[in-house]
């Protein structure tokens, strides 16, 4: 992981940019709302209170939220993936800015592994403040298993 700053110099305001190279990945189920991607980097966490599947969802439809705000992507894009096809997923770069930081010691049962010590919650850099909502956003964990990069492009 590269980075300008270290992860506990991160601050609510920043915004950074942020990218992942992409890897392969499975679908392993469609259904009206989701696509369910087989995730390429995370391993289960066997001593998790939390049975995650190894999966991550993706909206099927470019104007939903679930797509709109996911830093990650998937290529071709959910609405285009059927059960079995192969996809690239990944982070295209993108400017976001940090809307909250949840520091977790010990580090958050997520079901997956590493367990997460930081998790930033992110909009896009030009999403507006008054149109913030609970649901708005992605997480980054800034422990992931997934090869993301960080570059600080200004301070909040």
């Amino acid at each position: 992981m590269d980075e300008d700053a270290p992860h506990h110099e991160f601050r609510v305001g920043d915004v950074l940019r942020v990218s992942c190279p992409p890897a392969e990945g499975r679908v392993a189920e469609v259904s009206r709302f989701h696509v369910s991607v087989e995730w390429p980097w995370a391993e289960i966490d066997p001593q998790s209170q939390i049975r995650w599947n190894g999966r991550r969802a993706f909206g099927t439809s470019p104007d939903s939220p679930d797509w709109a705000l996911s830093l990650f992507k998937t290529d071709p894009e959910p609405w285009h993936l059927r059960v079995g096809d192969s996809c690239l997923v990944g982070v295209p770069e993108s400017l976001v800015r940090i809307v909250d930081i949840g520091r977790y010691d010990p580090p958050q049962d997520v079901g997956w592994l590493p367990r997460p010590h930081t998790m930033l919650v992110v909009v896009p850099a030009d999403h507006p403040d008054e149109a913030l909502s609970e649901a708005d956003g992605d997480t980054i964990d800034l422990e992931s298993a997934a090869p993301l990069t960080f570059e600080l492009v200004s301070r909040g």
